[in-house]
């Protein structure tokens, strides 16, 4: 394992550490975040993308933590959600608070991406609504927002006190608002500005009458000490100042969510019309794309699931040999297994940051595999080596065998097929809970299946979802082969009768 892991470890590694371009998990954010990379890249730089790292918080604390050298922010994030709170009042007041935490802000690219509220036209024509204040008025209306708007500062529970509505709201993903709005289950949604659903589902904006949403001019933060390290870099997003309007930011993102080009495709289209770049961009083939993913979520399920045996066996042998200690481990792997599996990928993050390891990618995801992993493998191991009848144990001594032997000779070969059926159970579920991994770039089918939702996409999602579950019954059967081959054969034949 420790050469596997060695090994891994150094592929990919380069002679010069990359520039990280993080990016949030919606699509104005991976293409602008391309528009870096490839300028980056023309530049003669060794550039990385990060995708789809999560919410706002998450990429700015990429950013303060040097995990990220640069991301597309906007300015009423920055002063409502970063920096909530503060007496902001101007972009030079919001650049000197981003200099105190070692960030600098490039100039504004050229459009705004504002926070809109969107009705149905047939609720907008039905109830005669044309500003956010009338939506008090009909308290009936179904609300429906997407998870980051429904927490963020300047989102739904200030909008709510700001204009006094009385309606309660759901919280969902930003693709599932939409297409219950579609289907009518929902009435007011969020939008933005620039998001080319507004007219594919002929959406009604509403009038900010009270100005509650502040303006979200588009811009880059990057790390002040990316000056020294990269200055082309610096000159690359100088560049960009005002250079991409309204209409051409929405038209990108038209030509990814419903063109279904890829963000790396329009970042170069826009790049090649503007700047006249000439860019090649070779679209990876789907039979590419599912090889890339499953060596990804196969990395996620090995690693872990490896580390996972390397623990929890012992600590099942422990708790088999001391009952109150066994108590304690099994009650502590329980709790455990309790955790909602995204709560505890962030608690996960949460930890990982004060200890310098990466709070994003692969490591957390691991960490909570491994977690998750824990119990099944203990459990089965306590319950084996309890159940091997006293008489046996006491041949063992009778022949003089030391305690290390009996475990090594005895204990474990009896025990070994209820092991390796909690390292199977194990095995099965760390394939389903390692799409989770994609929530946070981990990679994996898990990524494939968030930018399916993202881009309400079903072929994208079941081109995740389907090999996942081929997956979890190919490594079901890998383990009964296992199982053959490690169980002594008379303990195969009593188990089979």
């Amino acid at each position: 394992m420790a050469a596997f892991l060695l090994v891994l470890a150094t592929l990919g590694q380069t002679t010069s550490p990359p520039i990280v371009v993080g990016s949030k998990a919606f699509t104005e954010s991976i293409i602008l975040a391309e528009v870096a990379v490839l300028l980056g890249e023309d530049a003669g730089l060794n550039m990385f993308h990060q995708s789809e790292i999560g919410g706002t918080q998450k990429v700015w604390s990429g950013l303060i933590n040097g995990e990220v050298d640069v991301y597309p922010e906007y300015t009423g994030t920055i002063r409502e959600q970063i920096f909530h709170g503060e007496s902001l009042p101007d972009l030079e007041a919001v650049r000197k608070r981003l200099a105190q935490d070692g960030v600098l802000m490039s100039p504004d690219l050229g459009f705004k991406n504002n926070y809109v509220i969107g009705v149905s036209r047939a609720a907008a024509e039905k109830h005669q609504l044309k500003k956010i204040s009338d939506l008090a008025r009909v308290p009936e209306l179904r609300f429906g927002f997407s998870n980051e708007f429904f927490e963020r500062e300047d989102g739904w529970p200030s909008l709510k006190q700001a204009y006094g509505l009385p309606q309660k709201a759901a919280s969902l993903d930003h693709a599932l608002a939409y297409n219950s709005l579609k289907a009518g289950d929902l009435d007011v949604v969020d939008v933005y500005t620039t998001d080319p659903k507004i007219s594919q589902y002929d959406i009604q904006m509403l009038i900010d009458d009270r100005g509650h949403f502040p303006v979200y001019e588009a811009v880059y933060l990057y790390r002040a000490d990316l000056a020294d390290r990269a200055p082309e870099m610096i000159a690359k997003l100088q560049e960009l100042a005002g250079k991409i309007d309204a209409s051409t930011m929405t038209e990108m993102n038209r030509s990814v969510e419903q063109l279904h080009l890829s963000e790396r495709r329009a970042a170069a289209d826009y790049l090649g019309q503007a700047f006249g770049l000439q860019i090649e961009v070779t679209e990876p083939s789907m039979a590419a794309r599912l090889w890339r993913r499953t060596l990804e979520h196969m990395y996620l399920v090995v690693v872990s699931l490896g580390l996972a045996i390397c623990v929890a066996i012992p600590l099942g042998v422990l708790a088999a040999r001391n009952r109150v200690l066994g108590q304690v481990i099994v009650g502590s792997a329980e709790i455990i297994q309790t955790i909602p599996s995204l709560a505890l990928l962030i608690l996960i993050t949460a930890v990982l940051v004060p200890l310098g390891i990466r709070s994003f990618g692969p490591t957390p995801t691991i960490v909570a595999l491994v977690m998750y992993s824990l119990l099944p493998i203990i459990r089965n191991t306590m319950t084996a080596l309890t159940s091997i009848p006293h008489a046996i144990r006491e041949s063992g001594v009778v022949l003089g065998l030391s305690g290390p032997a009996r475990m090594r000779l005895i204990e474990l070969p009896l025990a070994s097929p209820l092991i390796l059926a909690g390292i199977k159970t194990t095995a099965v579920i760390n394939v389903g809970y390692a799409a989770l991994g994609g929530l946070i770039g981990a990679g994996g089918y898990g990524a494939t299946i968030m930018s399916g939702l993202r881009l309400d996409s079903i072929p994208l999602m079941l081109e995740g979802a389907i090999p996942a579950a081929i997956l979890a019954l190919v490594v079901k059967f890998f383990f009964e082969l296992l199982e053959y081959l490690l169980v002594p054969a008379g303990l195969r034949l009593r188990n089979a009768s």
